[in-house]
């Protein structure tokens, strides 16, 4: 009998594989170089995203809609349309392929930074990246909402820390502020060895315990580009840049958040999500995570109606 984590992983795994080719054209956004917040940059960044619906005249209803690990803007697509999570008759979506993801800027497919020479990157990263895809490619001031699952949904609770005046309501769906310990543990261990590991070996055995290397490349996900967005995952902390203090994050959330956790979550800890809800008296929703981290699927409809019923507010 599989447990709940290896059913997860066999869940996760098959999204990875299935992918989608529904929705608007591919386009990118040429950010040039982008400075990173460890030193160092992307050369000729390029970030992808798709639209759909319109911007309304008052230029005031557009949501990022952010990708959850090796997402891609086109799986994205899935969930946006009249009746699905985002109504692209109400609202104009951006979906945003995440640096790392083999469709922007990628170990995979840099050509002035192939392979290992690409460099790590860290979630404030993506989120500056998205930035300047508003900013300048898209000319908006501020943004209606932010929303996104799992790595998107972290990659939106820093947008309501980095950039708090630029957005109304954020949604984050089975992610985190800061990874708890036994999220750390998770993607950090792979049971005793007789050497110490390198982080390169602490990595491939955290990525092999969620989706195997032969899932990854029958899939077309580069191992490296999972890789490097693995690496910001295990740096995320919205708290850094205020002292580690989660009452300081708080003080400075402007936006009206929604927060969506599976209770039974076993890949994203709902603790530090549930407590930042409580510090910000946000509005939350609990899963019953009868499929663990995957019970944004297993109970889509109770999570569309309640994301719906907030954007609507």
């Amino acid at each position: 009998m599989r447990t709940a984590r290896a059913a997860a992983q066999a869940v996760w795994a098959s999204l990875l594989l299935a992918g989608s080719s529904c929705g608007s054209r591919q386009q990118f956004a040429r950010l040039g170089d982008l400075p990173l917040e460890r030193g160092g940059a992307i050369h000729d960044c390029r970030l992808g995203y798709r639209t759909f619906g319109r911007l309304d005249d008052a230029r005031s209803n557009a949501i990022l809609f952010l990708t959850w690990m090796e997402g891609t803007s086109a799986q994205l697509a899935w969930h946006v349309g009249p009746g699905r999570l985002l109504d692209s008759d109400r609202f104009f979506v951006v979906a945003v392929d995440a640096l790392g993801n083999g469709v922007s800027s990628s170990p995979s497919n840099s050509s002035a930074q192939p392979g290992e020479r690409f460099p790590t990157f860290t979630i404030r990263d993506l989120v500056e990246s998205q930035r300047r895809l508003v900013t300048g490619e898209l000319k908006l001031g501020r943004l209606k909402a932010v929303v996104g699952i799992s790595l998107g949904g972290m990659q939106a609770l820093e947008w309501a820390t980095s950039h708090p005046s630029m957005v109304e309501k954020v949604v984050a769906i089975a992610a985190s502020p800061r990874l708890h310990p036994s999220d750390l543990e998770f993607w950090r261990s792979g049971g005793q060895t007789a050497r110490p590991e390198t982080v390169r070996e602490r990595v491939v055995r955290a990525i092999a315990r969620v989706a195997p290397f032969d899932a990854l490349l029958h899939a077309g996900i580069d191992p490296l580009d999972h890789r490097r967005q693995i690496q910001a995952l295990l740096a995320h902390d919205i708290s850094a840049p205020l002292g580690g203090s989660m009452e300081r994050v708080a003080a400075a959330v402007r936006a009206q958040m929604l927060i969506v956790v599976s209770e039974r979550d076993d890949v994203v800890n709902p603790a530090p999500a549930l407590e930042l809800a409580r510090l910000t008296r946000a509005q939350t929703v609990t899963l019953d995570g009868r499929c663990g981290h995957q019970a944004t699927r297993c109970e889509r409809e109770l999570m569309w109606s309640a994301v719906r019923r907030f954007l609507a507010e």
